[in-house]
């Protein structure tokens, strides 16, 4: 068991590295062939951030494990608003204007709400495939949405400040071919040593995905966020999660029901799905502003630190049988 953990650990770590050097592989090709930064920031870049949670899901879901999938993409969500983005304004307190952002944020509420009332009667091909239309059209329509933004000028600086420095186009597909081959690497080994652990403890699967695999694979919407927020690039630092918690629900939610189709376990539906729900509530109410639209202060990231402290405790109890 001990080498179980040993391989979960490296493989998380190796996870987060190889996403790291898929993303500047990717970003830096696009970049050689013309592309805004802007349009890579919010495409390339959120995708990438979310490579790590999309394999592991695809992967655990071709060899049977739905459950980890499911718990990976819905604890990711959680971990992204409650934990990074939580923490994040612990670090600084979080100013954001984007008219994108606001735009986002009913979108994401919107998929939020719409894969749990589809996830009541099971999880299933249908269900998946709408998700994955969902994917091409949400991308499509930012894209578009981003072109005709009068702060393009703005986020497109901020973009290029964030993208690490352009490399050649020799170095960028070798850092490309090395990020993909070791995400896929360490996804397998993640997986295969996440599941050992649930069946050697007894704890199920959908547990281990909404507690380890999810922190795990959400460690680079942190470094993305908090490094965002210390360059004053607040918009950058909720965007990521914001997009990331987007793809999540259509890219990474999506490959159990068309891999794997089945029903939903009960604890999902009623912990799990809810406490998602709320997170997204808190964000999008945050977002919008009762008395100051668009920032997140340090007492309200407390707050959402809190709230995912007392989650993962009640998983933890959960867990142990208590």
């Amino acid at each position: 068991m001990v080498i179980n953990f040993i391989a979960l650990l490296a493989g998380l770590a190796v996870l987060v590295y190889s996403a790291d050097k898929f993303v500047t592989g990717t970003a830096s090709i696009a970049r050689n062939l013309g592309i805004s930064p802007l349009l890579i920031g919010l495409t390339i870049v959120s995708v990438g951030t979310s490579a790590p949670e999309i394999l592991v899901s695809t992967i655990a879901s071709w060899q049977g494990n739905a459950g980890l999938a499911i718990g990976n993409a819905l604890g990711s969500n959680i971990a992204n608003i409650g934990l990074i983005l939580g923490s994040t304004a612990l670090v600084a307190p979080l100013a954001f204007h984007s008219g994108i952002l606001k735009r986002e944020l009913p979108v994401l509420m919107a998929l939020s709400i719409g894969a749990y009332l589809l996830s009541l009667d099971g999880w299933d091909f249908f269900d998946g495939a709408l998700m994955l239309v969902g994917l091409i059209t949400f991308t499509g329509w930012l894209i578009r949405t981003a072109s005709n933004e009068k702060q393009h000028d703005l986020l497109g600086e901020e973009m290029e400040a964030e993208l690490s420095e352009n490399l050649p186009n020799k170095e960028a597909w070798l850092y490309f071919g090395f990020g993909l081959v070791g995400l896929l690497l360490s996804s397998r080994v993640l997986v295969m040593s996440a599941v050992n652990i649930a069946q050697f403890f007894g704890v199920s699967d959908v547990v281990i995905g909404l507690t380890i695999v999810a922190v795990g694979t959400s460690l680079p919407e942190l470094a993305a966020s908090i490094g965002s927020v210390l360059k004053g690039e607040d918009d950058l630092a909720v965007g990521n999660v914001v997009g990331s918690n987007i793809y999540n629900l259509l890219a990474v939610y999506s490959v159990p029901g068309v891999l794997a189709p089945g029903p939903v376990a009960e604890s999902v539906l009623t912990r799990d799905f809810p406490v998602m729900l709320a997170f997204t509530g808190a964000l999008f109410i945050l977002g919008y502003g009762i008395s100051k639209a668009g920032h997140i202060s340090r007492m309200e990231g407390f707050g959402l630190v809190s709230v995912y402290t007392v989650y993962g405790w009640v998983l933890y109890q959960s867990a142990v049988g208590v």
